[in-house]
């Protein structure tokens, strides 16, 4: 009964940014249809599995959705999407607007058929730039907004990739918004209409709001640049024993800071006692917190700074976070019961709602397992179904 239930979303996406998206739109209720190829997501096949095409990337971003098998390069599977489309609140695809043209699927011929639909295209560039029809990949638009020079900036002087897809993510978070931001212009004008996600103006924003700098004035001021995420000291500080995440930043912490450590030579010293000191010398300042930090265990540090109200967490790696005792509390990481692949470790949906709160409605599926039930739904025999498998235009449905 989440906030979205009753909103029909068809699901022409593939890899991470748009099923990410996607999931988060079912995981909020609405009744999602991923539209897969004969072969299905290609995430199906990364990282290990215990049965083919289930790997732990399709699991983890294509809860909450049926699965159904169409070639749409052939007449009758652009007929049957047609078809899921006329009814539909919803469609999200993430393949160039040039592809979705060659399909006969363009937003001219789709909203003629359904004014309602919100058409939503999460893809590389906005389409009135000459990088319109050039293929996008996160690390693509990572290097193109600057990220590896950041973090060469601060490491090693080697540019580097985030080790996350960043990109896809954060741009399938922006489309969320968006979509449910046109449904609402929808719902009071009862009319749909295209929108457009682009992966390197979104980054572009979303990287230069912090980095901008003197840049943001004509002329420049400075190179740009956020000097606290530069410096080459703000990382987890090494303690004796391990390591710590920590971050003293306004006045009062750095008061609460100084009392717990008897670090009266710092409040005095005008580079530690004012934030506009401190700001002015970021680098010094955080290479005296790396020195301090090391005089302690991690355990005696997050005593010392939870009592002094200094922001303190600890610095998990891929299995420690998995029992961090507040995610363990709220229940975040839930072993469940998988009809094909067993226990699995799922995630919450993190918003909540008072009222129509959310929850996945059932997790990944297999390739083409809804697919006979959701043709049946819009309108296909069974006579109609056996000749559409026949014909290579889907598949039987999974044993």
């Amino acid at each position: 009964m989440g906030p979205l239930k009753g909103i029909k979303v068809v699901d022409m996406t593939t890899v991470l940014m748009g099923p990410y998206a996607t999931q988060m739109l079912g995981d909020y209720g609405a009744d999602v249809i991923k539209v897969e190829s004969l072969d299905g997501d290609v995430t199906r096949l990364i990282g290990p599995m215990r049965h083919a095409g289930m790997g732990p990337v399709f699991l983890n971003t294509n809860r909450s959705k049926r699965s159904i098998c169409l070639d749409l390069k052939k007449p009758a599977g652009r007929e049957a999407v047609l078809r899921l489309l006329k009814d539909a609140d919803v469609l999200v695809y993430n393949v160039r607007p040039q592809a979705m043209a060659r399909l006969q699927l363009g937003y001219d011929v789709v909203s003629a058929i359904n004014p309602r639909l919100v058409y939503a295209g999460v893809f590389g560039f906005g389409q009135d730039g000459p990088y319109a029809a050039k293929p996008a990949y996160d690390d693509l638009i990572q290097g193109a907004t600057a990220l590896p020079a950041l973090m060469a900036q601060t490491g090693d002087g080697v540019p580097r990739y985030v080790p996350n897809a960043l990109v896809d993510r954060i741009v399938g978070l922006t489309a969320v918004g968006a979509i449910c931001a046109s449904l609402v212009h929808r719902d009071r004008t009862g009319r749909g209409q295209r929108v457009d996600i682009p992966m390197f103006e979104t980054m572009a924003g979303f990287v230069m709001g912090d980095h901008m700098g003197g840049l943001t004035y004509e002329p420049p001021l400075d190179k740009g640049g956020y000097a606290r995420h530069l410096s080459r000291d703000r990382r987890p500080y090494k303690t004796s024993d391990g390591y710590l995440s920590v971050i003293v930043y306004n006045d009062k912490q750095w008061e609460n800071f100084f009392k717990a450590t008897s670090r009266d030579d710092l409040r005095a010293d005008p580079k530690f006692a004012t934030f506009a000191g401190r700001a002015a010398n970021i680098d010094v300042v955080y290479a005296e917190l790396a020195r301090i930090f090391e005089t302690r265990t991690t355990a005696e540090w997050i005593e010392l700074l939870t009592k002094a109200d200094v922001p303190v967490m600890p610095m998990h790696d891929l299995q420690t976070i998995l029992h961090d005792e507040h995610l363990e509390a709220t229940g975040f990481f839930p072993v469940v019961t998988h009809p094909t692949e067993g226990a699995i470790r799922s995630m919450k949906v993190t918003a909540t709602w008072s009222a129509t709160e959310a929850e996945p409605v059932r997790l990944a599926p297999r390739l083409n397992e809804h697919g006979e039930e959701i043709l049946r739904e819009i309108g296909y025999s069974q006579d109609e179904i056996a000749a559409m498998v026949r014909d290579g235009v889907t598949r039987s449905p999974p044993e």
